[in-house]
């Protein structure tokens, strides 16, 4: 599942070729449109607030940078969202994360494909064999099998990360080790502990450290108590479809730093962005990561059984996606209420962010992105997922059944007007939403593959049913591979 990492540049320093050879000129970027459409796009989709900032590189000259910025941070207070605005960028920390991890590589510090217990020899899992043998390579990859929405509250302190990694003694093996893909917010957590361990600094203080400062970003933290310093956004949830309103909780618990606690402004993830646009160097040229680092972040690591969500198939940290035979970086995010998207297109030396706190904020970033790549990049973006023009027929009764993991219970039924997917969130996670409970409608599309329609947005889903080459059987739901238990 995990391969070796290419080395090639992931980033060219011009624009790509045109046809007949000569270079693509592209349009400057006009920021009053884009917050023209900002607006008219989240008033449609009514996400409360939101913020936008596109870059371009531009060789020879000085970066485009377009920021808008649209709505309220909290209903509940009235206060507006401004460019500098921070928002929680959720699961974009997870590259940031495996930014400081491999400066660990650079600096020696670090071998990815050494067993993590070399580094954390007190590492105990609940299959010993996947604790001898698990890397860093499989945490950031989410190739590791240790069930992924682990979100115990290890509490506040300096500890939190140490006393997660006892937790994931009782946690149990998702997938056997390397045996498949399943979005792992506990390995990144475990990654920071490494991070903790090699440097003698909190998670928190290395990422200030060794990549806030650097970068000069003033509005970017990782606590509650620096987010008090900033115009900070809170996030909005919609119980049955509802309007939006402020969710009960702010953050998820400190020990889920490594993997989702950034809160930033758009205009400092896109700062972060440079730097891997730029083969890891900062604006006035120092180099915080090597090439080869960043290369290796950006080129494929594991494959992955659903390539119609995200991506094509996943990097170190990054995941990777063609739009209209173009290759692009990314990642998303979502926390409680708050939704954030990351698009890189290096051969343009385009990166796009936008950041949101409730509403059909998918919908908007497929509004928008769809816009700003055919406008900026003459990108044409993939059509949604949906069900096909023509009822297909398929074996579904092999597929009925209980699937589980940790925070997370789904049943495939039929009932009489078709296949039902009824999904529970279980476990700490269970306190923190609106709704617990959520029944999609299945259409088939082809085998073994359906597409679930969410009932609050109408958005289809891709739902991927698939075995192991031993025999187990898996259900892709939300990015997470959950086995069937009955």
């Amino acid at each position: 599942m995990t391969g070796r990492p290419r080395m090639d540049a992931p980033v060219p320093e011009q624009p790509p070729a045109s046809p007949d050879g000569t270079r693509a000129v592209r349009p400057p970027i006009d920021a009053g449109h884009w917050w023209r459409r900002l607006a008219d796009l989240a008033a449609r989709r009514r996400v409360p607030g939101a913020s936008l900032g596109i870059l371009r590189l531009r060789p020879g000259g000085e970066d485009e940078l377009a920021e808008a910025a649209y709505g309220l941070l909290n209903k509940d207070t009235g206060v507006e969202t401004t460019t500098d605005s921070v928002f929680q960028i959720g699961s974009i920390t997870k590259v940031w994360t495996t930014t400081v991890a491999m400066q660990l590589v650079d600096e020696g510090l670090l071998d990815i494909d050494a067993p993590v217990c070399e580094v954390l020899p007190e590492l105990r899992l609940a299959d010993p064999d996947a604790a001898k043998r698990v890397t860093t390579r499989h945490l950031l990859t989410h190739t590791s099998g240790i069930d992924g929405d682990v979100f115990t509250d290890t509490g506040r302190g300096d500890d939190c990360l140490e006393r997660y990694t006892a937790v994931l003694a009782d946690v149990a093996q998702n997938h056997p080790l390397g045996a498949t893909w399943s979005y792992c917010n506990s390995g990144f957590s475990l990654a920071g502990r490494v991070i903790e361990r090699l440097t003698g600094r909190t998670w928190d203080e290395a990422m200030r450290e060794r990549l806030f400062a650097p970068l000069g970003l003033r509005r970017t933290i990782t606590l509650p108590e620096e987010a008090l310093l900033h115009r900070a956004a809170v996030g909005h949830v919609s119980a049955d479809g509802a309007e939006p309103s402020r969710a009960r909780v702010w953050q998820l618990p400190r020990s889920a730093g490594p993997a989702g606690l950034i809160g930033s402004s758009a205009a400092d993830v896109l700062a972060f962005a440079r730097m891997h646009l730029t083969g890891g160097r900062t604006p006035g040229g120092a180099r915080l990561l090597s090439e080869a680092g960043a290369a290796a972040m950006a080129a494929e690591q594991a494959e992955l059984p659903d390539r119609r969500t995200l991506g094509d198939s996943w990097g170190l940290g990054w995941f990777r996606l063609t739009w209209d035979g173009r290759g692009l970086i990314g990642h998303d995010g979502s926390t409680i209420g708050q939704n954030a998207y990351l698009r890189v297109l290096p051969d343009d030396g385009l990166a796009v962010v936008l950041l949101t706190n409730g509403g059909d904020s998918d919908g908007l970033y497929e509004d928008l992105y769809r816009e700003i790549f055919a406008e900026l990049a003459g990108i044409a973006t993939p059509a949604p997922i949906g069900p096909p023009a023509e009822p297909v027929t398929v074996d579904v009764e092999r597929h009925l059944g209980t699937y589980e993991r940790a925070s997370s219970r789904l049943e495939v039924f039929r009932d009489a007007d078709g296949t039902v997917l009824r999904t529970t969130v279980t476990g700490p996670l269970a306190s923190m939403v609106p709704d617990t409970v959520k029944e999609y409608r299945m259409a088939p599309v082809e085998e073994d593959l359906y597409v679930a329609r969410d009932p609050d947005t109408g958005h289809w889903m891709a739902v991927t049913f698939y075995s192991l080459p031993t025999g187990e059987r898996y259900l892709h739901f939300g990015v997470r591979a959950t086995p069937k238990v009955a």
